[in-house]
C-alpha cells in the first residue's frame, strides 16, 4: 500500500508499507504491488541471532525487543550471551531489583573490547550483585509452574542446574534477509550480510546495500553515516569509498566501556611494535571530586607517536572517546594531544598521553 505523507512527498518519495521481494533485477514485489526501479538500496537491518541450544524454543525466551515491553518484572532472569546487549541488559534488570545470571560460551565477555578493561567491567557487575558465568555448555530443561530450568556444564566439566523466570536471548544478530529474494536480482550474500565494495555497491551494479546487512559495525552511527553515502553515491558520478578505519562504539553501561581503533590482542597479532599511555580516574582531581574513580584511559601509538587506538572504561566513557576519535581521524600525534591545554579540574584530562611512564610491547 503506498502512503502519501505529505512530508515524505514533498522530497519527492512515495512509501510503500509492506513485505518486499525481488522478482528481477529490476522488479521488486511489495504485496500486491510490482514496483520497477533503476536503482535499489537494500537496508533492512537485523534481527535477533537465536542459538542452537537445547531444548531453548520450547523453554521460551524473550529478546531486547521483548524485555523492553514485559508486563511485570521477573524475580530471576537468565541472560544467554555476555556482549555489549547482554551486559547492558543484564545491569538494567539488576538495579530494577532482579536477581540476575549471565551465560557466556566464550571465556571472556565483549571479545572487541581491551581484555583488561573487559575484565574490570565485570568485576565492576559482579559487586553489583550479577553473577556471570563464562566458558559453559548449556541445554533448556522443562517449564513448570517453579520457572524455566537451564542446565549448565562449566569448563571444568561441573554440572549445575538453574532456576529462572525469564530467559533473555542477547547473543548478537543476523542480517534481516530471508524475504527479500535476492537470487531473484542476483545479489550475492552470506549468512553474515550482503558483501559490498567499498562504495556500498553490490556485485549488481544498480544496487546497493547499506548499514548492519552488510558492515560487521552494527551500530546505529555506522547505519546513518552509511545511508547517507549510499545516497550520495547512488546519484554521484564518482562514487565515495567508506571510511571504517576509525569507527568508535560503546557499551552503555555504569560504567561505560568505550572505543576506537585497535585493541592490545590486535597489534600482538599484527606483530606491530606499540606503546602504551594509561591515566587512571582515581588519580585525576574531576573524578575524585565526582566520586566517579573507577576506571581508566589506554592509549595505544606506534613507536612515531601515531595514535592506534583508545580505550575507556569510566564515567561517560562514550563522551570522552570523542577527542580520541577526532585525533585518529585527523592525524594528531599523542605529542600533540599532550601538548594541548585542558580547562582544569574536568574529565578530558584523563585522555592524554602519559609521556612520563609510557610502556613499550614488542610482540615477539
Amino acid at each position: 500500500m503506498c502512503i502519501r505523507d505529505r512530508g515524505i512527498a514533498a522530497q519527492g518519495t512515495d512509501l510503500f508499507m509492506g513485505e518486499a521481494t525481488f522478482t528481477s533485477p529490476h522488479e521488486i514485489r511489495v504485496d500486491s504491488e510490482l514496483l520497477r526501479g533503476k536503482q535499489f538500496v537494500i537496508a533492512t537491518g537485523t534481527v535477533p541471532f537465536i542459538p542452537d541450544i537445547e531444548g531453548l524454543a520450547e523453554t521460551g525466551y524473550i529478546t531486547n525487543v521483548e524485555a523492553v515491553s514485559l508486563p511485570d518484572l521477573p524475580k530471576r532472569l537468565v541472560v544467554i550471551g555476555g556482549g555489549p546487549i547482554g551486559l547492558e541488559f543484564a545491569q538494567m534488570f539488576s538495579r530494577f531489583g532482579v536477581h540476575v545470571t549471565v551465560l557466556e560460551r566464550e571465556m571472556q565477555p565483549l571479545p572487541r573490547e581491551d581484555t583488561e578493561l573487559a575484565m574490570a567491567l565485570c568485576s565492576q557487575l559482579r559487586a553489583e550483585g550479577i553473577r556471570l558465568v563464562f566458558g559453559s555448555e548449556m541445554r533448556c530443561g522443562e517449564n513448570n509452574k517453579r520457572g524455566k530450568y537451564i542446565h549448565i556444564r562449566d569448563e571444568d566439566g561441573k554440572e549445575e542446574t538453574l532456576l529462572t523466570d525469564q530467559i533473555l536471548v542477547a547473543v548478537g544478530r543476523r542480517p534481516a534477509l530471508d524475504k527479500l529474494n535476492l537470487e531473484a536480482a542476483g545479489v550475492r550474500y552470506t549468512e553474515k550480510g550482503i558483501p559490498t565494495k567499498a562504495t556500498l555497491r553490490t556485485n549488481v551494479p544498480h544496487i546497493w546495500a547499506a548499514g548492519d546487512i552488510t558492515s560487521p559495525y552494527q551500530f546505529s552511527h555506522v547505519a546513518s553515516a552509511q545511508g547517507t553515502l549510499v545516497a550520495h553515491n547512488v546519484f554521484a558520478k564518482k562514487a565515495q569509498a567508506f571510511d571504517e578505519r576509525f569507527i568508535p562504539w560503546v557499551t552503555f553501561t555504569d560504567p561505560e566501556l568505550a572505543r576506537v581503533g585497535l585493541s592490545e590482542t590486535d597489534l600482538v597479532e599484527a606483530k606491530i611494535e606499540y606503546r602504551v599511555g594509561r591515566a587512571d580516574f582515581n588519580k585525576l582531581d574531576r573524578a575524585i571530586a565526582n566520586n566517579q574513580t573507577f576506571g581508566s584511559v589506554k592509549l595505544l601509538a606506534d613507536a612515531d607517536g601515531k595514535l592506534l587506538g583508545g580505550h575507556i572504561l569510566g564515567a561517560n566513557a562514550g563522551d570522552l572517546i570523542a577527542p580520541v576519535v577526532y585525533a585518529m581521524r585527523f592525524g594528531l600525534t599523542v605529542k600533540m594531544l599532550a601538548a594541548a591545554m585542558l580547562p582544569y579540574p574536568t574529565m578530558p584530562e584523563a585522555v592524554r598521553w602519559d609521556l612520563k611512564r609510557p610502556r613499550a610491547v614488542h610482540p615477539e
